[in-house]
């Protein structure tokens, strides 16, 4: 059967498949739509002559023949990663792809002038920004560079924390006017799903009793809410306070702080418009810490509406 899986572009989408569980999840994954892994998975099993899914109203299980193709084929990933990487890694021209993955929540508000100003100083190195909440895999080279919140990063990866966010209460001046009440366990709330579950678990230690009128597992669509009028959210400052329409309700405890860290793979640390934009990106955002740790002077001079005393009373320990 191995012999027969000669090309990898097929065992990319078949592993695509096993991971997510479901030719829908995979499609994301791989950026093509569901009928094209539909597709290439019933030709594969065609071409080997074995089924390698069970087709179960739940997704797509592995069976016996699959599971060992998985392990074969995970060997073979592995390979050709770790070669790609060596060979990148030796690449010392400022020209080529840099593929960098980062969360809505700084991708929409904070990024962009700073990839403007990278493709003034470099216009030979081409950036492809993927945005999403899942974490793409370095390793495997899905992206080359990562800017990411939360805790240390893995062994494997190399890179610098290269500032802190800061999240506090907004909500549209217009809601403020309307529900002036400092309890803010009577408000309207915007909370997220289990994509950001940091968030999520210390909201719950902060306010046990609140139920959100609305979920979401994007950022920035919290933040167009709030705007709308739809009720309080909990959002960092280094977006929030660039929004005119929004104002700062409140402060939140410093658990809700989170880390922020710019990563590569360390294979690929020397290369040349990796290492470019790693250095470009760390000075542009040590230069933003007053507004990324919610400093800035609009913010500062900005009054503070709320019961600040349910601070300390509902303050989650800390944590990440």
């Amino acid at each position: 059967m191995d012999a027969k899986a000669e090309n990898w572009d097929d065992l990319r989408v078949f592993l695509a498949v096993a991971r997510a569980g479901s030719l829908s999840g995979a499609a994301r994954t791989l950026g093509v739509n569901h009928s094209t892994v539909f597709r290439r998975i019933g030709a594969f099993e065609e071409a080997l002559g074995v089924r390698l899914f069970e087709r179960q109203p739940g997704g797509y299980l592995l069976t016996p023949a699959g599971e060992e193709l998985r392990d074969g084929a995970l060997r073979v990933e592995e390979e050709i990663a770790s070669l790609s990487r060596k060979v990148t890694g030796q690449d010392l021209r400022l020209s080529g792809a840099v593929r960098f993955t980062t969360i809505d929540m700084l991708a929409f508000g904070l990024l962009p002038r700073h990839l403007a100003g990278f493709r003034d100083a470099y216009p030979g190195i081409e950036v492809e920004l993927v945005v999403g909440n899942v974490a793409l895999n370095l390793s495997r080279r899905e992206v080359d560079v990562a800017l990411r919140v939360g805790n240390a990063p893995a062994e494997t990866l190399v890179g610098r924390r290269v500032g802190r966010l800061a999240f506090a209460v907004y909500a549209s001046a217009d809601y403020r006017a309307r529900r002036p009440e400092p309890d803010l366990s009577l408000h309207n709330w915007i909370g997220f799903d289990s994509e950001h579950e940091a968030l999520v678990r210390r909201m719950a230690g902060f306010l046990p009793e609140v139920k959100p009128v609305l979920r979401t597992n994007s950022v920035a669509a919290a933040l167009s809410a709030a705007k709308a009028g739809m009720g309080l959210a909990p959002l960092p400052c280094g977006l929030a306070d660039l929004e005119t329409d929004l104002v700062r309700i409140a402060p939140l405890p410093d658990e809700f702080t989170l880390d922020l860290w710019l990563l590569t793979h360390e294979d690929l640390r020397q290369t040349a418009r990796i290492r470019a934009f790693l250095d470009f990106l760390a000075e542009a955002l040590a230069k933003e810490a007053p507004l990324l740790e919610g400093m800035s002077r609009e913010a500062m001079d900005a009054p503070l509406h709320g019961d600040l005393s349910k601070l300390d009373e509902h303050a989650p320990a800390a944590g990440r």
